[in-house]
């Protein structure tokens, strides 16, 4: 059997460190995973990059929410990217649309031509999940020299999305990456992998740690948010490299 290659979703320092510990093979840093990633701050890249081995593509997004992206905005990615090319990444992930759906992708390519002058790869976000026709637009994404798309395959999880992704990648006939992410676990990874064929796969792996506050508030709420967070968990990784390259 042939490696899957496993990317990990981390929003911090430390937990990029944790996939890394763990095995992971690239993973994709963010912030913000709440509201869906953001770029993190440059000090966050610039030591991630100093600190780890593998694989490192940043997010770049400015904002959550949806992707139409104003000039403006624009002009930060495109010098978030250039950060990133300075400071070393090994690529970033990018995702824009017109208002009907379709990739936007003039300014994709502006975005793909600055990662490039630093020799960095490009992935192409969720966004495609948003996207009002995949097939087209996996054949724009192919076109403006994107190497993967991240996707469920266009429903909440990519269990769910799993016909849609075996004929994304049936279709790709190996010009581009199609990597399935969001809501893959250890217990459903092997049939995702027998119903689609993947060869790199993406998931946050995190688990719920307890904080080590010793004094509490109690008179505020959100006492769960406050109190604890969620961390890679470097079991799940391990477990899920077991599983997916047994």
């Amino acid at each position: 059997m042939n490696k899957i290659l496993l990317e990990v979703c981390v929003d911090s320092l430390e937990n990029a460190l944790i996939a890394q510990s763990a095995g992971a093979d690239r993973v994709e840093f963010c912030a913000n995973l709440s509201e869906g990633g953001t770029t993190p701050s440059p000090a966050q890249i610039r030591i991630a990059r100093e600190r780890l081995q593998i694989s490192l593509y940043v997010l770049i997004r400015p904002r959550g929410g949806d992707f139409l992206y104003n000039e403006r905005e624009r002009e930060l990615m495109q010098s978030d990217i250039r950060f990133c090319g300075e400071t070393g990444c090994d690529g970033v992930v990018i995702g824009l649309l017109h208002p009907d759906g379709t990739v936007d992708a003039e300014h994709c390519a502006e975005l793909v031509e600055i990662a490039r002058a630093y020799g960095m790869g490009v992935t192409f976000h969720r966004a495609f999940d948003r996207s009002a026709d995949l097939f087209r637009a996996m054949e724009t994404i192919i076109g403006l020299g994107c190497e993967r798309i991240l996707t469920s395959g266009a429903y909440d999880t990519a269990p769910e999305g799993a016909e849609s992704i075996r004929q994304l990648i049936e279709k790709a006939d190996g010009r581009i990456i199609i990597m399935p992410g969001a809501g893959i676990t250890p217990e459903n990874a092997g049939e995702l992998i027998r119903k689609t064929a993947l060869t790199e796969m993406h998931g946050t792996f995190r688990s719920r740690v307890a904080s080590k506050m010793h004094y509490r508030n109690l008179r505020l709420s959100h006492q769960q948010d406050e109190y604890s967070l969620l961390a890679t968990d470097a079991r799940k990784i391990k477990r899920m490299l077991k599983i997916i390259n047994y």
